[in-house]
């Protein structure tokens, strides 16, 4: 078992863009995720141009640069952080949920530069002293990580609203432990029901029968604590003090802290 539901993944650090000042995936936000209560961190990370390890969710700044035509000294200095620089700021204590974020020169760069070959030697590393899992939406980086670190967890990740049926069919038939859904695909509060969706619950339990724990990104507190009713596993969120309050927590109790 990977978590003790219900475990709460800070989405890039205390959540995506802004947050009470602190920049998503950076060192501040990762900062701020760990004071606010968090058993997890999820963190983007993708290759330099020489092969330097960044922390950033998309693939181009915002001034429209490639990310991976840069070399790490330019990614540093536009206020990109190393992967690096965010595992010494946290705690030992804290889950480490890396989101590899493979690139199309991966096709046809020598293995030893692909985004998954550079990440390995930093998982094997980590799985020593804390609780890691990868997830991504390329298949290929679970299968190399099943090859090169068999010891973390990964966790299949279909796309924005994909269809929960593949989801947990995917992830275990990719042999993961874990599959991660994002929280539109099982329908938010106040939408309509989606015609053939499976409830939160039926979905859950399938999923636990086929040995997979269940993640979701990215509900609000409302839905979190509806899923955690559910026997959801994770929750990966972007309102970290207001999912630990829906779901009835004090301080910084939970999960396995």
């Amino acid at each position: 078992m990977i978590f003790t539901p219900t475990e709460v993944i800070g989405h890039r650090g205390a959540g995506r863009g802004i947050v009470a000042g602190a920049v998503e995936n950076t060192r501040e936000s990762f900062t701020a995720a760990v004071a606010a209560g968090v058993d997890w961190v999820e963190v983007d990370v993708r290759r330099s141009a020489d092969d330097v390890l960044l922390v950033h969710h998309n693939a181009a700044l915002d001034d429209g640069r490639a990310v991976v035509d840069l070399p790490a000294r330019e990614a540093r200095a536009a206020g990109l952080a190393t992967f690096e620089e965010i595992l010494e700021v946290l705690p030992t204590d804290i889950g480490l949920d890396v989101d590899v974020k493979t690139v199309m020169e991966d096709a046809v760069d020598a293995p030893a530069r692909r985004t998954t070959s550079l990440v390995l030697p930093h998982l094997r590393r980590e799985a020593a002293r804390r609780r890691v899992m990868v997830c991504s939406f390329d298949p290929g980086v679970l299968t190399a990580v099943h090859e090169g670190a068999p010891e973390v967890a990964t966790a299949w990740m279909p796309f924005v609203r994909g269809p929960l049926d593949q989801a947990v069919a995917g992830a275990a038939g990719l042999g993961c432990r874990l599959v991660a859904i994002d929280a539109r695909s099982f329908g938010l509060l106040g939408e309509a029901p989606r015609p053939g969706a499976r409830p939160v619950g039926y979905t859950v339990e399938l999923a636990h029968r086929a040995g997979l724990q269940v993640l979701s990104w990215c509900p609000g507190p409302a839905d979190a604590a509806r899923f955690a009713a559910a026997g959801m596993d994770a929750v990966v969120v972007d309102d970290v003090p207001g999912v630990i309050e829906a779901l009835g927590r004090t301080g910084v109790a939970s999960g396995t802290r």
